[in-house]
Formats: C-alpha cells, structure tokens, sequence
C-alpha cells in the first residue's frame, strides 16, 4: 500500500508584489510526524506566486521522501486550491509555468487539495515568515539552522541536508529600489515631489486616457471585460467614439495611439486614428480586467448568485471573481510594468491610449499614490477622456479625470 503524506504550504507577500517567501510541511497522514519542511526567500514578487512556490516546495519534498506516495495538499489561498483542482482557470502569466510544474511532480490521480483555514495552516505560515524575516535581515534562513548570515551560504550549501528535512535555497537580496520598480508601483506610486510643480525634468511623457465607447452591455451596467463575448460598439458608442475623435483632433496634440486588442476599443481607437490620420497599435497589457464567470451579469446578478465571492473582491484587491478571473493586484500589476514600459518609449510625446474602466482608473490610482479600495470611488463613463503626466524623476501628474464635455450636444 502507498504511503501517504500531507502537505501543508503557504506563502506571503509584504506589499503584494514585496518582500515575499513560502513555507511547506511533509506529514506523515498515518502518524501525524513531521517527515520536511522547507521554506525560502523569494525576493519581490506577488503573494499568489509566493504561495505557488511553496506548493511546489512541498510537492517536490513529498517526492523526495517517496516519489510513489499519495498525496493531499492543505492550503489557505483559495486561488491556489482551486485552480490546481481544475475549478479555476489560470490566465496570469506569472502563475502558469509554477502550476504546470506543481502538476508534474505527482501524476494527477495521486494529488487532491483542500482548501483550509489560515488558523489551520499556521505550521507552514510561521515557516515562510521566517524566511521572510530573516531574507529582510539579509540573511538566509534554514528551517533547522535558523539563520544564518550572507557570507555563510557557501559553507552551508556544501553541507549534506538534515536527515529528512528540506533546507532553504540561496535566499538573494532584496532587489534594489530601482530594479523592482514596475513591481513595487503596482502597490503603490512614487509621491510627488515637494512643492506645487515638479522640477525642470524636461517634456513629460503624457497619456491621453480614452475609455472605449458604449456596448449594448454599458447601458446595463453588466460585467465586461476581456474573458467574456467581446461586445462590439453600439450605434451610441460609434457616435460616441466620433464625437471624441473630435476633440482630440482639436487638441491638436496626440502623436501615436495605441489600444487595448478588444473589439470595442479597436472600434474606438479606429474612429480616432481616422481623424487623425495616424495607425493604431495593439497593446496587449491595455486590455480590461477578467471578470471570470461574472461575465455579461449585472451587479445584482452576481450578488445573488455568488454573494461570497462578490463580498471578498469587494474587500480585498487580492481577491478573485468566481472562475478564476483577474484581481485587482494582479491587474496594477500588469498596468504598472505597462506603464513604464510605454514612458520609457514615448518620453516627450503625448500618446493616446484606449482601453477600458479598470485599467484607467489604475493608471489614476498608481499616479496619486492611492489605495486600491480607491477604485471603487471613481466614476468613469463611457467615450470619457483622462491625462495623466509622466517625469523623468518618476513622478506623475494626474492632468485630467472623466472629461466628457466633447459628449454634451
């Protein structure tokens, strides 16, 4: 008969993405014994990707000790639990290859998961708040060394592993400032400088921020991102999208567009782009948050038939639409690698962008350095235009917010 294990993980973020680590726990299902543990520092990255580490973590130990054992996996991030049990779809870049990987370290028929309690899974959680903790020292920490100072990694590594435990890897240094930028942005943006204006840093790099026009799903007020049909502008929204062509070509001032690759921003941008006279580019990293199986319901929809999940998106920007949709976090991510990605490449330039709700309030957000519940204290209507200014020194300027003067007859 095959052995059977627990394993018990977890990981953290200090700032989601920040200073994040995991731990993992190997028990003995027959006795209760504690077989592994491991745990690491990971850096900078997102409290989703640290808590796939350290299912990985605990997976490969399982592995170790019996690589034909059955297993059953513990874990307090619903996200993890779900999408491994194939409830969920997994969309996010970051967390495809680490769940594939977590798939091929057992065949499938010989791993279950079920989703616990933080109060339940406070072994693994003391483990990757130690790492944490000691990688924020500069140290690396071992489950059964404790922690151990920088300069001594290299003897430790040459050392045998404790008998049946898992010791930490190489834990690195925390990134510097200036490396991790797009990530720690995505929690929250650079403050401006002291004073009214910011300092002479030559032109700007300045955002023009155009929501799409109208759907027959807008009117409505029905979840709309980019997992659902791919609504196409309504006869409203086709004048809608003109009637901003218009202003903007008045303005005088817009030198390239670029749009989110959804229909209804194409449409959008194409209208524009004819005014203009100018080409449009497709930007992937401007497309709207995945709604998930909220897709096309109203708002009361949703919250009657997914009350608890409706209530925790609400509360928590870490929080995912039932179905595996996209969080929150996971899209200011997304935004904020976007957005210095495209001022690296248009500084002194004015650059439209068309796109949707959730990514233009986030560009807002980032750029006064508010809290993610802000989102839900913006109003953002169809065909609207937003501005926003990008420095040199990495300050922002919001220079305008849901204009839609150009929509009034």
């Amino acid at each position: 008969m095959a052995r059977e294990f627990i394993v018990e993980a977890d990981g953290g973020s200090r700032g989601n993405p920040g200073p994040a680590g995991y731990g993992a726990v190997v028990v003995d299902a027959a006795t209760g014994e504690t077989l592994a543990e491991a745990a690491e520092y990971l850096g900078v990255v997102t409290n989703n990707v640290a808590e796939y580490r350290g299912l990985l973590a605990g997976l490969r130990a399982a592995r170790d000790l019996d690589p034909a054992a059955v297993v059953h996996v513990r874990m307090d991030s619903k996200l993890v639990v779900e999408q491994m049990s194939g409830r969920w779809k997994i969309k996010h870049p970051d967390m495809k290859p680490l769940a594939l990987e977590a798939g091929r370290v057992f065949p499938a028929d010989r791993v279950t998961y079920e989703w616990i309690p933080r109060a339940e899974n406070k072994h693994a959680d003391r483990l990757a708040n130690e790492a944490m903790d000691a990688g924020k020292r500069g140290e690396q920490w071992s489950p059964t060394e404790g922690a151990v100072p920088r300069e001594g990694r290299g003897e430790l590594r040459d050392q045998p592993p404790p008998t049946r435990t898992v010791t930490t890897a190489d834990a690195p240094a925390p990134a510097p400032a200036s490396d991790t930028r797009a990530a720690r942005n995505a929690a929250t943006a650079p403050q401006p400088a002291s004073g009214w204006a910011s300092p002479d840093m030559g032109a700007p790099a300045t955002f023009v921020l155009l929501r799409h026009g109208e759907t027959p799903l807008t009117p409505q007020k029905r979840f709309s991102g980019s997992g659902g049909t791919d609504p196409a502008l309504s006869p409203v929204g086709l004048g809608q999208a003109r009637a901003a062509a218009d202003a903007l070509a008045r303005r005088g001032t817009i030198e390239a567009i670029l749009a989110s690759p959804l229909t209804r921003t194409r449409q959008t941008a194409a209208a524009v782009a004819e005014r203009l006279g100018l080409d449009v580019t497709v930007e992937e990293g401007l497309r709207e948050t995945d709604f998930g199986a909220w897709e096309g319901l109203t708002f009361g929809e949703v919250r009657e038939r997914h009350r608890d999940d409706l209530d925790a998106w609400l509360a928590d920007p870490e929080a995912h639409p039932t179905g595996g949709g996209e969080s929150f976090a996971e899209t200011a991510i997304r935004i904020a690698a976007t957005r210095d990605r495209l001022v690296a490449a248009h500084r002194g330039r004015t650059v439209l962008l068309v796109t949707h709700v959730t990514p233009i309030k986030t560009f807002v957000r980032l750029a006064l350095g508010a809290p993610a519940e802000s989102l839900f204290r913006m109003e953002l209507s169809a065909a609207s235009l937003s501005a926003v200014a990008y420095y040199a020194d990495g300050n922002a300027s919001v220079r305008l917010f849901n204009d839609t003067s150009h929509l009034r007859p």
